[in-house]
C-alpha cells in the first residue's frame, strides 16, 4: 500500500470535512446514515484511515484521519443532545413509534368500547326475551280463562286533566 503524500492527505481530509458538513446538515445520500461508512464514502477515502493502526511491534498509532472521525462523532453527538435528528431515519423511526402508541392507544378505547356495547346489546337481548315471555303469558291466561270483557267504546270525549271546558 502506497504511503499517503502531504498533498493527497490535505486533500482527503478537505473532502472529509465537506462530506461532514454535508451529513451534519441531514443531506444523506440514498441509503445513507449519519455513520463513518457513508462519511468516508462521500469523501471517497477508505474507512480505515479513520481507526487506529497497529505497528509491526504492537503499538498502536492513530489513524490518518482518525482527529476527524473523533471530531465527527462528537458533532453528532452534541446534535443528538440538543434535540437535532440529523440521520432522517432516525426520525422516521421516532414518528413511526409514536405513530404505533397512538393507534396502539385508539385500538384498545375502540376494543373497550365494543366490549361495553356488546354487553349493552345483550342486556337489550336479555329484556326483550323477557318482555315477549311476559307478553306470551299474559296472552295464554286471557285465553285459558277466558274472562276477559270488550268494554263499550267511549261516546262523549272527557276533556284531559287540567283542562276547563
Amino acid at each position: 500500500m502506497a504511503w499517503l503524500t502531504e498533498e493527497s492527505k490535505t486533500h482527503n481530509e478537505a473532502a472529509i470535512r465537506a462530506a461532514m458538513e454535508q451529513i451534519l446538515k441531514g443531506d444523506l445520500p440514498p441509503g445513507g446514515k449519519a455513520d463513518l461508512k457513508t462519511l468516508a464514502a462521500q469523501a471517497g477515502v477508505t474507512r480505515t484511515g479513520f481507526y487506529p493502526k497497529k505497528n509491526r511491534d504492537g503499538t498502536t498509532r492513530p489513524g490518518a484521519y482518525q482527529h476527524l472521525a473523533e471530531e465527527f462523532e462528537r458533532w453528532l453527538n452534541e446534535l443528538r443532545d440538543a434535540g437535532e435528528i440529523v440521520d432522517p431515519r432516525i426520525a422516521q423511526i421516532e414518528r413511526l413509534k409514536a405513530q404505533n402508541a397512538e393507534l396502539k392507544s385508539r385500538i384498545i378505547t375502540r376494543d373497550e368500547q365494543i366490549a361495553q356495547l356488546t354487553e349493552f346489546r345483550n342486556l337489550a337481548i336479555s329484556r326483550l326475551a323477557a318482555q315477549h315471555d311476559e307478553i306470551e303469558r299474559l296472552r295464554r291466561q286471557v285465553t285459558d280463562n277466558g274472562v276477559v270483557r270488550r268494554l263499550p267504546e267511549a261516546t262523549n270525549h272527557i276533556a284531559p286533566f287540567g283542562s276547563c271546558s
